[in-house]
């Protein structure tokens, strides 16, 4: 591929990004209790927990108040609860409760509603090669920033075996 090619490549895919997050921003949430921040801190306790404000900080590459002050919503909220650290040290650490983790759960289910009203139509093999893009996409930004993001394990984690 040319290099004109390839930059008009890139010009495209940036603009797709833009509308995608556009469309996920913009778009009619209905039913969900999460704003962003919450549902992106309450999916990595779910997957890394307990944490302290600290590892929060560094694993979203986010000042600690930033952090502090999103962590304090959900402490209000009842979605999140301090914890004594299981290793012992002096910090508390931050944990998902129940209430948190269901209301993940509730979102993320309509998250996948509204994913799956796109793709419903799409062939097995284009959902599998979106999937696996996408991996690697965010896999290339997380080698970039040297922050990796833990994931569920799943069907996903096989496309392309």
């Amino acid at each position: 591929m040319a290099v004109s090619d390839r930059d008009a490549v890139t010009t495209r895919i940036e603009n797709e990004l833009t509308l995608l997050s556009r469309h996920y921003v913009h778009a009619k949430r209905e039913g969900f209790v999460l704003d962003r921040s919450a549902y992106l801190l309450l999916g990595r306790l779910e997957l890394e927990h307990p944490l302290s404000l600290k590892q929060l900080s560094e694993a979203f590459g986010l000042d600690i108040s930033t952090i502090n002050r999103q962590v304090g919503a959900l402490l209000r909220l009842g979605l999140v609860k301090r914890v004594l650290d299981p290793a012992g040290g002096i910090a508390r650490k931050i944990e998902a409760t129940a209430l948190g983790l269901e209301q993940l759960h509730a979102d993320r289910r309509l998250g996948r509603a509204g994913v799956e009203r796109v793709v419903a139509e799409w062939s097995d093999h284009d959902r599998g090669e979106l999937c696996r893009l996408l991996m690697t996409f965010n896999a290339g930004i997380e080698r970039l920033e040297g922050r990796s993001w833990p994931r569920a394990d799943g069907p996903a984690d096989r496309i392309g075996s």
